[in-house]
């Protein structure tokens, strides 16, 4: 607990401007995810958005190159734009983190390409829904991991499985920060909650198993049974009213997985062990 620092309101003042930057980057990807389009025509145009609205990205500080993540059908993360040609029917994750006035702020998307199949549009609905139940529990007084089970439980129910291997994290004046937020059940209920704290939650799905394998690139992960994945994700803040999404786009009427599903089952919180 002593390492996640409490931000306060000047910091999430800007947390949320970059947030906004963020949000309003991806959905402008989102409309040209089209048949045809280059994975590396989409980082341009986000290089040039971000740089018009006074931010700069984030990956520069880890060697990444592009200033948003491309990630395909099975590629669960950090995809890298290159030569890749979009097709029709190709799911589709966008994954941004930039800086502005010293902070950081990072979310995603996944989209199709033009018609998907249903058994995608299920793998979509049922990630985002897992991230709208999370950010519905980052409440005061809760405890972090109650969020990581209700969301593990959630897609368990949904006939689909959560990545182990990588996790939601703090942010703030790093682009990592304590706590790791993992979207699967823990053998503690975590760190309780408190207002001024600040991180991602960001459920990776797999239509099958939850092994990941990672390319030659070192960078792009993939489903290792090659089915495919989907990433949602929005930086949060506890408050004390309740939690506080930090990448709400300028049209807040696009913001997505702002409603709790309800899901088929009940979900069942985390025990201390």
């Amino acid at each position: 607990m002593a390492n996640i620092r409490l931000k306060s309101a000047r910091e999430l003042e800007l947390m949320q401007h970059a947030g906004q930057i963020v949000a309003d980057t991806l959905l402008l990807l989102r409309g040209h995810l089209k048949d045809g389009v280059v994975t590396r025509e989409l980082n341009d145009i986000a290089e040039e958005y971000i740089a018009s609205r006074g931010a700069v990205t984030s990956y520069a500080q880890v060697g990444f190159d592009g200033v948003v993540c491309v990630s395909v059908n099975e590629e669960v993360v950090h995809g890298i734009p290159g030569p890749r040609v979009l097709r029709a029917g190709d799911v589709v994750g966008l994954d941004i983190v930039v800086i502005y006035g010293g902070y950081h702020a990072d979310a995603a998307i996944t989209a199709g390409v033009g018609i998907i199949s249903p058994q995608a549009q299920h793998l979509l609905t049922s990630t985002e829904n897992a991230l709208a139940l999370g950010i519905s529990l980052a409440t005061p007084g809760r405890h972090l991991f109650d969020v990581s089970a209700a969301i593990h439980d959630y897609i368990e129910s949904e006939g689909l499985s959560v990545v182990r291997n990588l996790v939601g994290h703090g942010i703030g004046r790093s682009m990592w920060e304590e706590p790791q937020v993992p979207n699967y059940r823990q053998g503690s209920r975590g760190p309780v909650l408190r207002s001024g704290m600040t991180f991602t939650i960001e459920p990776m799905v797999n239509a099958g198993r939850p092994e990941t394998k990672t390319l030659n690139d070192q960078w792009t992960i993939v489903t290792k049974d090659r089915k495919l994945s989907a990433h949602f994700e929005h930086t949060i803040a506890v408050a004390d009213n309740g939690s506080q999404i930090l990448t709400v786009p300028s049209d807040r009427s696009k913001t997505w997985a702002t409603v709790p599903p309800a899901p088929r089952q009940e979900v069942h919180i985390a025990r201390s062990m």
